[in-house]
């Protein structure tokens, strides 16, 4: 396949710490609910999985904010439960209750019989990621992603989503070897994963570390970094002539910036609760950084959020050197106005020319 010539690289400039001209902006979940376009598709596809499953619905949704908003990458529209999905654990969407895994991990037989899935059961990600990347035609670079090995099996032991963690750290305390083992077979299979996403096209990507943030110090290293590290050090990190860069992103990992910095990735992304300049000075400016605005500050009206998107900016420091990917500290909210978007994304762009 030939590649079309990408038309605006600034994104994966600012990830590899070279000059640019602007700021470069993207959303977290920026192919989602708030937007009303999004979810027509997501009624003709019937539910989120058929929509994430069917390659034609996957690449309309990814491309849908681009069509609407300035922005400088597209992020493939897929779901982090994909790859355990894939394991066997039965993955559904409850309305209103979010992701359901019918066999979840309990106990020594369910972790036993636990391997890495064939990555022809994940076929439909990797064509909806080749599909996506022929219909950007160039225009911006396409980010692929994954779950991190710890925040996928937090999912895979609990069931669902949880406000206390209570399983999996029953089992971290308890039975740390049945949780080593389900994090190994994570590590493997994200790796795997991942770079069938770059060998279908995908130009960067990302591990998100969600809930890295709910283990003690010390654990977190154990059962969470030193897995995210596993996939790092296991990806393909150019191709098409192009480095591809990684982002890894751990909510509520801001205390532990030098460790996550040291692992290998090109840029660590950062909720609101950091301080950038702080994060960027305590990194030495090994690494770029990504983030990190309060996604509620969306709600603010036109004049607090281009402030807050002005604040950012001057918190990260000079522009024009690269290193700096403007986002927010998590997914943008479903409930956001889609004309707050507009003015986040205006400001990013000509308050960071202006410094530039």
């Amino acid at each position: 396949m030939t590649t079309p010539t990408l038309k605006n690289d600034v994104f994966l400039r600012a990830l590899m710490r070279e000059p640019v001209p602007y700021t470069p902006i993207w959303l977290m979940r920026q192919a989602g609910r708030y937007l009303p376009e999004y979810n027509e598709t997501r009624a003709r596809a019937g539910s989120f999985l058929a929509l994430a499953q069917n390659r034609e619905y996957a690449c309309e949704v990814t491309l849908q904010p681009l069509f609407r908003f300035d922005l400088d990458a597209a992020i493939l529209f897929s779901d982090i439960l994909t790859v355990p999905h894939a394991m066997g654990l039965g993955l559904d969407f409850v309305a209103g209750e979010g992701p359901r895994f019918a066999h979840p991990l309990r106990n020594e037989d369910d972790v036993r019989k636990l391997a890495v899935p064939d990555m022809d059961r994940l076929q439909y990600v990797f064509d909806a990621v080749s599909l996506i990347r022929k219909e950007l035609d160039g225009k911006v670079p396409l980010i692929g992603f994954a779950g991190s090995p710890w925040t996928v099996g937090c999912y895979m032991v609990e069931g669902q989503g949880s406000d206390d963690y209570r399983l999996i750290k029953t089992m971290l305390y308890s039975r740390p070897d049945l949780l080593h083992r389900i994090l190994q077979v994570n590590a493997e299979a994200t790796t795997q994963y991942l770079n069938c996403q770059i060998q279908a096209g995908a130009q960067a990507v990302m591990v998100f570390d969600s809930w890295g943030g709910v283990l003690a110090d010390g654990l977190f290293q154990e059962f969470s970094l030193a897995y995210t590290r596993k996939v790092v050090d296991g990806l393909i990190r150019e191709h098409e002539g192009r480095r591809v860069p990684v982002i890894v992103f751990t909510k509520g990992g801001a205390q532990w910036i030098e460790q996550i910095a040291a692992i290998g990735c090109d840029a660590v992304g950062l909720d609101w609760t950091a301080n950038l300049a702080q994060v960027r000075q305590r990194t030495g400016d090994t690494v770029a950084l990504q983030g990190n605005m309060d996604p509620m500050a969306l709600f603010g009206g036109d004049a607090a959020i281009r402030a807050q998107a002005r604040r950012v900016i001057d918190d990260f420091g000079k522009v024009g050197q690269g290193g700096h990917v403007f986002n927010l500290g998590h997914g943008i909210s479903r409930f956001t106005p889609p004309e707050a978007v507009t003015s986040l994304v205006d400001e990013v762009h000509t308050y960071s020319r202006a410094k530039h």
